[in-house]
C-alpha cells in the first residue's frame, strides 16, 4: 500500500525528502527543510495570487470547478436556491446546520432588532459628497461601525461573536439603502420590522410617500435567490481579505470592512456592473457576431465569462438566467437579455470559448435583473455585499477558533538590489526613472 508521502529528490544535492501529503496536500514549511546548505534558508513556494495555495481549513463552501458544483455546508445551491430563503440560509453558513422553526423564527428575530443603525451614522453619512459612490461610503461606514461598538474586540468571547454577527448581517442592508437614498437625494426609509429581510431592503431603497411599502412578491423572490447564490463563494478575494485582516485580531467591523473595500473592485464586486456597460455598448443582437469575432482575435475581453474556479457552467449562472425571465414577467423585459443570450449562444457553440472552457458566469446575467429591477449600476457591488457579509462573519469566525491560524505573513522573494552605501546628494548621479518605480514624475 502506498504510503502518504511526496518523495523529492533535490538535484543540487541529491539528497532525498519525505514530505507528508494529507487532504491531497503538502505542508508549504516541509518545504523548509530542503536546503542546499545549513545556512540556506530553505525552499520557499512561488504562487503569486494564491492559484494553487490553500491558506486554511474551511467547513463552510465546498467547489469543484470541472464539475460546476458549489455547495454550502454540504447543501447543493440548486436546492438551496429552490426552497430556502436567505436569512434560512445564512443561518446554515454561520452556525452550519438548517434551522428547525423555532431556531429559524429566533435568528429571524435576532436579526431584526439589529436593523436599526445609530443616528449618528446618518449625520456621518451625510458627510459625504451627493455624487459619492455607495461602495465608497459602505467601506467607510461599516469601518466606523467600530467605534460604535468598541465592545467587538472582544473576539474569543462566543457571546460576542454571536452579537456583532447578528448585528452585522442586519446593518448592512440598512447602510447600503441609506447609501443609495443620500446619492439620489432622498430621505432616509427607516427599517421596517414586519417585512422580510429582502422586503425590508426594497422599502428601505424605494419606498416614498405611501404609509405601507409592500415589496412585489417576485421581485423579493428574486432578490432573495440572488443573495442566496452570493452568500459565500470559498476563498475569493473579499473573503481572503476578511481572514487576512482579521487574523491580526482586529474587530470584525474593520476586518468586514477590507472585505467590502476588495469587493469594490471591477474584477470582483464590480464585474456585473461591466457586462451591463458591454452589453449596452453591444447596443444590437446583430452585432453580436462581430462582437465575438473581436474577442477571438484579441482585441477586447467578453465580460460575464470564464472563472477563475468555474471550468464548465457557473451552477449560479443557470439560475440566475431562469430568475431573469421572472423579473421580467413583473418589469418589461430588459432587452439586454436578447444580446445576453445570443452571445452565450454563439460562444458555447464555438470552440474558440469551449476548448478554452469560458462559460458564463454568475456575473453574465445578475446585473441585467438589477438593471431591470430598477437599480443604478453604482449599487450592483453593493448589492453583492449585502449577503456576502454572512459568509464572511462565518469565515472570521473559524479563522479565529482555528488553532492553525496565525497572523496572515506571505513570504516574497527578494529580486531587488544588493547591498549599496548612502552617498552625499552634491556626489550622485541623476537618478534613472525605473520601471518599477511608483511615478514617472517628480
Amino acid at each position: 500500500m502506498a504510503k502518504n508521502t511526496l518523495t523529492i529528490i533535490d538535484n543540487r544535492t541529491g539528497k532525498q525528502y519525505e514530505i507528508p501529503v494529507e487532504d491531497d496536500t503538502i505542508r508549504a514549511i516541509d518545504l523548509r527543510q530542503i536546503k542546499v546548505s545549513e545556512q540556506d534558508f530553505g525552499l520557499m513556494a512561488y504562487d503569486p495570487a494564491f492559484t494553487n495555495t490553500a491558506s486554511c481549513r474551511s467547513k463552510i463552501t465546498y467547489i469543484d470547478g470541472d464539475k460546476g458544483i458549489l455547495r454550502y455546508r454540504g447543501y447543493p445551491i440548486e436546492e438551496l436556491a429552490e426552497k430556502s430563503t436567505y436569512l434560512e440560509t445564512a443561518y446554515l453558513i454561520v452556525k452550519g446546520e438548517l434551522p428547525d422553526s423555532k431556531h429559524l423564527q429566533a435568528w429571524r428575530n435576532n436579526i431584526t432588532i439589529h436593523t436599526m443603525v445609530h443616528e449618528n451614522i446618518k449625520k456621518f453619512m451625510e458627510g459625504f459628497r451627493y455624487d459619492a459612490h455607495p461602495m465608497g461610503i459602505l467601506v467607510s461606514t461599516v469601518g466606523a461601525l467600530s467605534t460604535f461598538y468598541p465592545e467587538a474586540k472582544n473576539i474569543f468571547d462566543l457571546e460576542t461573536r454571536r452579537l456583532e454577527t447578528r448585528r452585522l448581517i442586519g446593518k448592512m442592508p440598512t447602510i447600503a439603502a441609506y447609501a443609495y437614498r443620500l446619492s439620489r437625494g432622498l430621505p432616509y426609509v427607516y427599517p421596517d420590522n414586519e417585512l422580510s429581510y429582502t422586503g425590508n431592503f426594497l422599502s428601505m431603497l424605494f419606498r416614498m410617500t405611501e404609509s405601507k411599502y409592500k415589496p412585489n412578491p417576485v421581485l423579493e423572490r428574486a432578490l432573495d435567490v440572488l443573495f442566496i447564490l452570493h452568500a459565500d463563494h470559498e476563498q475569493n478575494c473579499s473573503t481572503n481579505a476578511m481572514r487576512s485582516v482579521g487574523s491580526s485580531q482586529v474587530d470584525p467591523y474593520s476586518a468586514t470592512a477590507a472585505a467590502v473595500a476588495a469587493l469594490y473592485g471591477p474584477l470582483h464586486g464590480g464585474a456585473n456592473e461591466q457586462v451591463v456597460r458591454m452589453l449596452e455598448e453591444i447596443g444590437s443582437v446583430k452585432r453580436v457576431p462581430e462582437i465575438i469575432k473581436q474577442v477571438k482575435a484579441g482585441e477586447r475581453l467578453l465580460m460575464g465569462f470564464g472563472h477563475r474556479i468555474y471550468k464548465s457552467y457557473d451552477p449560479r449562472a443557470k439560475i440566475v438566467k431562469r430568475v431573469a425571465y421572472e423579473v421580467f414577467d413583473v418589469t418589461g423585459r430588459n432587452p439586454l437579455i436578447d444580446i445576453a443570450v445570443e452571445l452565450e449562444r454563439i460562444a458555447l457553440q464555438d470552440d474558440y470559448f469551449v476548448s478554452r472552457k469560458l462559460y458564463p458566469n454568475v456575473d453574465f446575467y445578475s446585473g441585467i435583473i438589477y438593471q431591470a429591477m430598477g437599480f443604478p449600476t453604482r449599487m450592483f457591488p453593493v448589492l453583492f455585499a449585502i449577503p456576502r457579509t454572512s459568509g464572511w462573519i462565518s469565515h472570521w469566525a473559524e479563522m479565529v477558533r482555528d488553532p492553525e491560524q496565525k497572523i496572515a505573513r506571505p513570504r516574497q522573494i527578494y529580486i531587488g538590489e544588493n547591498m549599496r552605501h548612502w552617498v552625499p546628494i552634491e556626489q550622485r548621479s541623476e537618478p534613472v526613472m525605473r520601471e518599477d518605480a511608483v511615478s514617472d514624475s517628480i
